[in-house]
């Protein structure tokens, strides 16, 4: 099972949105498609920025998103 939640990753990339606002993610595919591209760049050599020591790219790019470090940007950004 997945730790944290697609719904709990939602509420962290969506906490900055303002009231009626449009949410910067919708569905849990761009969820994933943000994290397995973070994932592959951790894998080209970039440094993660979470400790990463022992750990697989998919997991610390969940964890950077969790805690804030990475951020989705919307469409028009």
């Amino acid at each position: 099972m997945l730790h944290p939640s697609y719904s709990d990753l939602m509420k962290v990339v969506n906490s900055e949105v303002e009231p009626g606002e449009a949410p910067v993610v919708n569905s849990r595919y761009s969820i994933v498609m943000a994290t397995s591209k973070r994932a592959r760049q951790i894998i080209a050599g970039e440094e993660p920025l979470v400790d990463g020591k022992g750990r697989k790219p998919l997991s610390v790019a969940i964890d950077e998103l969790n805690q804030g470090v990475i951020k989705i940007l919307g469409d028009e950004e």
